[in-house]
């Protein structure tokens, strides 16, 4: 009888990739995390448990085929478990790397139920997808017949990306459109390189370059071209910018210098990274060297901010956030690794206004948590007296993005956007009140994960598809 390859998580253990320790890796901007060896990769990939139902897959956005790839994996079939991977996700070793495992498919492994601590799902993801690159199974796509129908797609993040993977492998001519100087949006400027190294998103830019995409980088609709010069061009039009506006802080002093905006903490800390000169980081306004730190946010950019900040060099970097570490929406994950490596976090206190001008301190309400609301979430209350003073040489606000007035940037007022100033897009297939346009991802979910983005952008792009057989259909009558 053939050995059991799998269920092997009673006799082995959960075990992570290595961690550098957190006094060598607050010092860098290189991924924390080591690889798995082979050997290692098998081993955890043998603990799945193959359950009939795989809650593991069913709460993945992309309902990836996890127990089959985790398989192939542990059987040393890595070029099926990559095959597998990809078939359902455009970019798996990114979200190996930074989708929120312990919420998603971490989060319901059935043996993690049973006391055994769960697969390490991600790691291996990541694992598998670095060695398909290593050994050259991801190919630049080549279309069996190429279509002369084009389609534009407006950002160059994730959404617009996997869209412009499925539209390439049927054969469309693609235009990628972005206001940045390098494709990836907030996989490139958002997020740190402690979490994803920036090769890791060129190359999969250089893929779709190589596959024939475009990108038409340093263009910002509606100053540089026009959206309906971009709709005269194209047969069908995908808007995937992305969400980011800031959401401002109020209060006493909110408007002083030094108390500046996330995204554009990370994009200068990133572009620094890429060899850039900033002129912002080298006058030291968006570099936190020397200088006492605060962010205000409990989520994954405020994470972040503060990783960021102790890797340029500051004193001190605190998190204020106004509920306790239960209740935070970021990655407990994240939480932790900032912990180890020297950021201090306040909870259950808020922001009533700002000192100096240029900033000197956060005047902080400290609170409590009340009672929980129609959603069981219990509401933060101000704790009266109880005030008191955050010195800060630079301030990060960190509080969520919102959506820009598209219509207005655009001058195209005829496309109709939610109450919260999103996109209004169909469920599924991200059909707008536009003929011809969709739109995808976090300008219509409003700020969301990566992951989310992806399967926007892959099941609008099988809508655009049907959409251009349709009008094909037409013009051949």
């Amino acid at each position: 009888m053939a050995k059991q390859p799998m269920l092997k998580f009673v006799t082995v253990g959960r075990d992570m990739p290595e961690k550098r320790e957190p006094d060598t890796r607050n010092k860098d901007f290189d991924e924390i995390y080591a690889e798995y060896a082979r050997v290692k990769a098998e081993e955890q990939a043998s603990r799945c448990s193959q359950c009939g139902v795989p809650y593991c897959q069913s709460h993945c956005p992309l309902h990836n085929n996890i127990p089959d790839w985790l398989r192939m994996t542990a059987t040393g079939r890595l070029e099926e478990a990559y095959a597998i991977s990809q078939a359902t996700n455009t970019f798996p070793e990114i979200c190996g790397r930074i989708c929120p495992q312990d919420r998603l498919c971490e989060g319901n492994c059935v043996i993690e139920g049973s006391g055994h601590g769960t697969v390490t799902i991600g790691a291996v993801e990541k694992y598998i997808t670095d060695t398909a690159w290593e050994k050259g199974w991801v190919k630049p796509i080549t279309p069996a017949v190429e279509r002369e129908q084009s389609v534009a797609i407006i950002g160059a993040g994730p959404g617009g990306l996997a869209a412009a993977d499925v539209l390439r492998r049927e054969g469309v001519q693609v235009t990628v459109y972005d206001r940045y100087d390098r494709g990836g949006g907030l996989l490139t400027y958002g997020i740190p390189g402690f979490k994803l190294e920036k090769d890791v998103v060129m190359r999969r830019i250089k893929q779709l370059e190589l596959s024939g995409v475009e990108f038409v980088l340093n263009c910002n609709v509606g100053e540089d071209i026009s959206f309906d010069a971009i709709r005269g061009k194209h047969d069908a039009v995908m808007i995937a910018t992305g969400v980011y506006k800031t959401r401002d802080l109020q209060g006493p002093g909110a408007g002083s210098d030094g108390i500046v905006r996330a995204i554009d903490y990370l994009t200068a800390s990133n572009r620094v990274n890429f060899g850039d000169t900033v002129e912002e980081f080298e006058n030291g306004e968006l570099n936190a060297k020397g200088k006492k730190v605060v962010v205000i946010g409990g989520g994954d950019t405020a994470m972040d901010c503060v990783r960021t900040a102790i890797r340029q060099g500051a004193t001190s970097v605190k998190c204020l956030y106004r509920r306790d570490r239960a209740n935070m929406p970021g990655s407990q994950r994240e939480v932790q690794n900032a912990e180890e490596e020297g950021v201090e976090f306040v909870w259950l206190a808020a922001p009533k206004g700002f000192a100096g001008d240029p900033v000197t301190g956060v005047m902080v309400q400290k609170m409590r948590l009340g009672a929980p609301d129609a959603s069981g979430r219990q509401s933060p209350e101000v704790i009266d007296g109880a005030d008191y003073v955050e010195e800060a040489d630079i301030v990060i606000k960190a509080l969520g993005f919102e959506p820009e007035d598209i219509p207005t940037l655009w001058n195209t007022p005829e496309l109709e956007v939610t109450r919260w100033g999103t996109i209004k897009a169909a469920f599924t297939t991200g059909a707008t009140s536009l003929d011809g346009v969709f739109a995808v991802g976090d300008i219509v979910r409003g700020a969301s994960l990566v992951v989310w983005a992806i399967k926007d952008g892959r099941d609008s792009a099988e809508a655009i598809l049907t959409y251009l057989d349709g009008a094909r259909a037409v013009a051949a009558e």
